[in-house]
C-alpha cells in the first residue's frame, strides 16, 4: 500500500520561504510522477507543479513559476517543493500525488492521481 506523508509546512511572513517533503513507501519513487497541488478555504483544489518520472519534465503553474521549485531524490523515495519569496496568497494546505508514468512527462490534473498525502498547512502572515 503506497503511502505519503508531507511535512514542512507552517507559518512564514511574506518573503519568507518553506521547503516541503513529501515521503514515500509502499512504492519506489523511480517510476512515478510527483504532483504537487493546494487548496485555500472555498476553493478548488489546484495543480501548482509535477515532475516527471525520467526525463526530467517539469511544469510550474503561473502562479508559482520562478518562485517554487520542485525536485525529487529517488534514493531517498522522497520530493520536494522549494516555495521561496512566499506571499498571503500562497496560503494554503499543500499535497502532494504521485503516480506511476514511466513513459516522461508530468500533469497537475487532480483525477489523474491515485495516491495522495494527508496535507500539510502553509501560512504566508505577517
Amino acid at each position: 500500500q503506497v503511502q505519503l506523508v508531507e511535512s514542512g509546512g507552517g507559518l512564514v511572513q511574506p518573503g519568507g520561504s518553506l521547503r516541503l517533503s513529501c515521503a514515500a513507501s509502499g512504492a519506489r519513487l523511480d517510476d512515478y510522477v510527483i504532483g504537487w497541488f493546494r487548496q485555500a478555504p472555498g476553493k478548488e483544489r489546484e495543480g501548482i507543479s509535477c515532475i516527471s518520472s525520467g526525463d526530467g519534465a517539469i511544469y510550474y503553474a503561473d502562479s508559482v513559476k520562478g518562485r517554487f521549485t520542485v525536485s525529487r531524490d529517488n534514493a531517498k523515495n522522497t520530493g520536494y517543493l522549494q516555495m521561496n519569496n512566499l506571499k498571503p496568497e500562497d496560503t494554503a494546505v499543500y499535497y502532494c500525488a504521485i503516480e506511476s508514468w514511466p513513459s516522461g512527462g508530468c500533469i497537475v490534473l487532480p483525477s489523474w492521481y491515485k495516491n495522495w498525502g494527508q496535507g500539510t498547512q502553509v501560512t504566508v502572515s505577517s
